[in-house]
């Protein structure tokens, strides 16, 4: 690769090329144009989705820990999309009753995959019908019923 007096054309064109070798230019890049990584998510793009809970469910822990994870069923109200959002907290599952309206947001694992011993879940759940799952399950707020 040429560095000299002359060569500034050379690495422009070369910048052009190698650029797409880079995981992070050649995501936004995807990002960018139709579909790319956008269609494989559920919430494209946006940092949070509303839905209504299906259904509870529970699922065991990857090794070695061991232990029932609490977790909701949700239609996204957007795209129709379902998807498992994790419920964070000490009892938080009774606060979650299936018809109710929750906002998820990613759950924090890298490159927006799961995280920790939470086999394939991706999201958490962060309010119920408006009001905090955090304050709920601190005893701060109760559930609105609607």
């Amino acid at each position: 690769m040429g560095r000299g007096l002359f060569s500034g054309p050379k690495m422009k064109t070369d910048r052009k090329k190698y650029r797409w070798k880079e995981r992070k230019f050649r995501n936004r890049q995807f990002k960018r144009r139709a579909g790319g990584v956008l269609k494989h998510d559920p919430l494209r793009g946006s940092t949070q989705g509303k839905g209504i809970v299906i259904e509870k469910v529970g699922f065991e822990a990857k090794q070695p820990n061991s232990g029932i994870r609490k977790a909701v069923k949700i239609s996204l109200i957007r795209t129709g999309n379902k998807l498992t959002a994790f419920a964070p907290g000490d009892g938080a599952i009774s606060f979650i009753d299936e018809h109710d309206e929750v906002l998820v947001e990613g759950i924090g694992g890298s490159m927006g995959r799961s995280y920790g011993d939470l086999p394939g879940v991706r999201f958490k759940v962060i309010k119920v019908n408006g009001v905090s799952l955090d304050e709920m399950v601190r005893g701060r707020k109760e559930k609105p019923i609607r």
